[in-house]
C-alpha cells in the first residue's frame, strides 16, 4: 500500500463532486427563497438594517440583495445576477433570481441520477433558444407615441411595487421624464440616458401628489448675494462657466517682495482690474444669470450684481451639464472665449424657492429640454427612497419600450406559454437530453406559481386551470391577475411586460444556472500569498520618515 500523497495544504478545504452541486443548488435556492415573497403586486416588504443602523424598507429584489452580506460563493453569484439585470434593463430583478433558483432546483434530481452536468446545460441552452423564439412569436408591437398604452404598460410594471397604490402618479412621471430626454439617433433608434440627464431630487415634506417632472433643472443652491441679486428672472440669458471668477492665487506659499509702498497698491489694483476685465467680458453678452462650477469672489459678485446679473457658484459638474442640456447653453472654460452661441436662451423662468429651510434654484419652462429633474415630495426619507427606487424601475421600463417597442403578456402568462411550447417540443427531442429539457419547461412555471402563492389563492387549482388553458393553442394571454389571483386574460386587464425585460430575464437566469451547474470543485481557505521563504515572513526593515527620524539623521554631512 502506498503512503498517501498530500497535494493540498492542510489549511485548504476541498469539496468535489455531487456534494458541491448540492451545496450550490441549496445556496441559490436559499437566495431565491429570501426574495420569493417580493414577486408580484401582493408582495411583502423586507426591512433591512444596514451597518450604519439605517433602515431600508423595500421589495425591490436588487435593493434587498445588495444589502445582504452572504458567505456562500454560489449565493454571491446569484446576487450578481440581479445586479446585472438591474443595470441592463432595470426591471425583473426578482424574477431572475426566482427563475434561476428553480432551474437549479429541478436539476438536482438529475444530478442524483448521475447525469453529467454538461448534458443538463446542453438541454437548458436548447430550451433557452426555443423559449426566446416563442417570445418572438407572441410579442405584440406597440405604438410608442400612444400615451395611454405606454401608461398602462409602465403601470403594470410598477403595479408590483410600493407606489402601485398611488395610481398613475409614478408611471406618469417616468414616461414624461424619459420622453423628455430621449434623443433620436436616426434609423428609428432612440437613446435615453437616465443616469446622466434625469436627476431625481427628494425633498421631504408635502404630499406625494406634489411630485412632478420639471421641464428643466433644479439645484440646491441660492444666488451668491441674495439681497442684491434678483431671484426671479423671466426668459433669462444663461452663461455657464467652469472657471473661477476670482484672482488666481499661487499654488502654495508665494512670496512677493515689494520695494516701494506704491507697488503694493499697484498689485491690488492689478487684481481688481483682472477681475473687472473678466466680468466685463462676461457682461458684454448681457447675461441675466451666470453659473460657475468654481468660486466667485466678492469683487466679481459686486460687478455682476451692479449690472443686475444673478450669479450661482460652486455647482456640481453633473448639474452644470444638465442645465446646459436643458437651456441650450454651452459650458465655457475661459471667459475670453465666450461667444453669442454659448449663451443659453432656452429657459423660460429662473426662480429661487424655499422648501423647508433650504433654498432651491429652478431653471424651468425650457423649450425642448434634453435634461430634466424629477421632484419627489413625500412624508419621510424612507418613503422617498422607496419611491425613488420605484421611479428608477419605471423609467427603465419606459426606456426599454422606447428602445424596443414590443410587448409580452404579464401575470405569468409568458412563462406558461413558453412552458407549454417547450413541453410539446420535448417529445421530438431524442436521447438523454429530453428529460432535463422537460424539467426546464416545468421550471418556467415557478413564476406564475409564486405569483399565485403571494396572492394567497389555492395554488394547485390555479396552476392546473392555467396549464389546462395553455395546453390549447390561442390562449397565450391567459395569466394570473396579481391582485385577485384570478385566472384572467391579461390583454384585457392590461397586465403587460416589456420584451427586453423578459428576454433578458430568461437569458440571465438560464446562463447563470448553467454556470453554477458546471462547478464541480470548491477549494476554500486559500490564504494570501506569503513570501516564497517558508515560515513567517521576516519583519520589514523600518524606513524612517522625515517626521519621525531624529533630527541628527537629517543634518547634512
Amino acid at each position: 500500500m502506498h503512503a498517501p500523497v498530500l497535494v493540498l495544504k492542510d489549511s485548504l478545504k476541498r469539496e468535489s463532486g455531487s456534494k458541491v452541486h448540492h451545496a450550490n443548488i441549496q445556496a441559490s435556492k436559499a437566495v431565491a427563497d429570501i426574495i420569493r415573497t417580493t414577486l408580484g403586486p401582493r408582495s411583502m416588504l423586507k426591512m433591512l438594517l444596514d451597518a450604519a443602523g439605517g433602515i431600508v424598507v423595500t421589495n425591490d429584489g436588487n435593493a434587498i440583495l445588495r444589502e445582504l452580506d452572504l458567505a456562500h460563493p454560489a449565493a454571491k453569484s446569484m446576487i450578481e445576477l440581479s445586479r446585472t439585470q438591474d443595470e441592463e434593463v432595470g426591471d425583473g430583478t426578482t424574477s431572475v433570481i426566482v427563475l434561476a433558483g428553480e432551474m437549479l432546483h429541478v436539476a438536482a434530481t438529475f444530478i442524483d441520477k448521475n447525469y453529467h452536468p454538461t448534458v443538463i446545460c446542453r438541454a437548458y441552452n436548447k430550451a433557452l433558444e426555443d423559449s426566446i423564439s416563442v417570445l418572438d412569436k407572441i410579442a405584440m408591437p406597440i405604438d410608442v407615441t400612444d400615451r395611454a398604452t405606454m401608461l398602462s404598460l409602465v403601470k403594470s410594471c410598477i403595479g408590483t411595487k410600493f407606489t402601485g397604490q398611488f395610481g398613475d402618479l409614478i408611471a406618469d412621471l417616468a414616461i414624461e421624464a424619459t420622453t423628455t430626454v430621449g434623443v433620436d439617433l436616426g434609423q428609428g433608434l432612440r437613446e435615453v440616458d437616465i443616469k446622466k440627464y434625469i436627476k431625481v431630487e427628494k425633498i421631504p415634506g408635502g404630499q406625494l401628489e406634489d411630485s412632478k417632472v420639471l421641464k428643466g433643472v433644479m439645484i440646491n443652491k441660492d444666488v451668491v448675494a441674495p439681497g442684491k441679486m434678483r431671484r426671479r428672472l423671466l426668459f433669462p440669458r444663461i452663461i455657464l462657466l467652469d472657471c473661477p471668477l476670482e484672482y488666481k492665487k499661487g499654488e502654495n506659499q508665494t512670496n512677493a517682495e515689494l520695494a516701494k509702498e506704491e507697488d503694493w497698491e499697484i498689485l491690488l489694483k492689478m487684481e481688481e482690474e483682472y477681475i473687472q476685465n473678466t466680468c466685463m467680458q462676461i457682461l458684454k453678452f448681457k447675461p441675466d444669470l451666470v453659473i460657475t462650477e468654481k468660486g466667485l469672489s466678492d469683487l466679481a459678485c459686486h460687478y455682476l450684481s451692479k449690472a443686475g446679473v444673478s450669479a450661482i457658484r460652486r455647482l456640481r459638474k453633473t448639474d452644470n451639464n444638465r442645465i446646459a442640456k436643458a437651456c441650450g447653453a454651452v459650458v465655457v472654460n475661459r471667459p475670453e472665449e465666450l461667444q453669442e452661441s454659448d449663451v443659453g436662451t432656452g429657459a423660460g423662468l429662473f426662480e429661487v424657492k424655499k422648501f423647508g429651510d433650504e433654498f432651491f434654484a429652478f431653471i424651468v419652462d425650457c423649450k425642448d429640454p434634453k435634461a430634466c429633474t424629477v421632484l419627489l415630495r413625500g412624508a419621510s426619507k424612507d418613503l422617498l427612497n422607496e419611491v425613488e427606487r420605484n421611479l428608477q424601475d419605471a423609467m427603465s421600463v419606459a426606456r426599454n419600450i422606447l428602445k424596443n417597442p414590443k410587448l409580452l403578456p404579464g401575470g405569468g402568462a409568458t412563462e406558461l406559454t413558453v412552458s407549454a411550447a417547450l413541453k410539446q417540443k420535448s417529445s421530438s427531442i431524442e436521447g438523454i437530453e429530453k428529460w432535463p429539457y422537460e424539467a426546464a419547461a416545468v421550471a418556467f412555471e415557478a413564476i406564475p406559481r409564486t405569483l399565485a402563492q403571494n396572492c394567497g389563492v389555492n395554488v394547485i387549482r390555479t396552476m392546473t386551470a392555467l396549464q389546462g388553458k395553455h395546453a390549447d393553442v390561442g390562449n397565450e394571454w391567459i395569466g394570473i391577475d396579481g391582485n385577485t389571483g384570478d385566472v384572467v386574460d391579461t390583454k384585457e386587464r392590461k397586465i403587460w411586460d416589456s420584451y427586453n425585460v423578459k428576454a433578458q430575464t430568461f437569458k440571465t437566469a438560464i446562463e447563470a444556472a448553467c454556470m453554477l451547474l458546471r462547478i464541480d470543485d470548491i477549494v476554500s481557505g486559500i490564504k494570501k500569498k506569503q513570501a516564497p521563504a517558508a515560515g513567517p515572513t521576516p519583519p520589514k526593515p523600518k524606513v524612517e520618515e522625515e517626521g519621525d527620524a531624529d533630527s541628527e539623521h537629517i543634518l547634512p554631512e
